[in-house]
């Protein structure tokens, strides 16, 4: 990994969980079928999720909210040239979180764990959003 790249990498660290995440919702909504817990015809509108895969559904959507602004966010630093280790640090560690995340969502789901793994993901974020901010102020 290059110094030039640092920022990208967690990017599609980010990407393959979301994909494993979709492996992972179609093989649960295909068991449900096979099981006949659910009718294929339930995933033309999506209006009613069996309970097989519906925290795997949840925690997909969770995937595209307040990852999207970690996404812009690590575009906007490697473009401005705002990235330095301690922002790519900081992009692991995120990613880090919303694997985490992920896995007490699709397994426990106690949010007890689930919460404090949230807000540090969600802190990091802002820390980024912050830099970025400091960079383009005083550039």
């Amino acid at each position: 990994m290059t110094f030039s790249t640092m920022m990208i990498w967690p990017m599609i660290a980010h990407a393959f969980l979301v994909f494993a995440l979709y492996y992972l919702l179609s093989s649960r909504r295909i068991g449900a079928v096979r099981a006949g817990t659910a009718r294929a015809e339930q995933f033309k509108a999506n209006l009613e999720e069996p309970i097989e895969s519906l925290i795997i559904h949840n925690n997909l959507k969770n995937q595209f909210e307040l990852p999207i602004l970690f996404h812009a966010v690590c575009l906007a630093l490697y473009i401005t040239t705002a990235d330095n280790v301690v922002t790519a640090v900081l992009a692991w560690a995120f990613v880090l979180s919303r694997y985490v995340h992920s896995y007490v969502h699709i397994t426990s789901n106690r949010l007890r764990y689930r919460r404090p793994v949230w807000i540090t993901g969600y802190f990091i974020l802002i820390a980024l959003w912050i830099w970025l901010g400091v960079w383009l102020a005083f550039s």
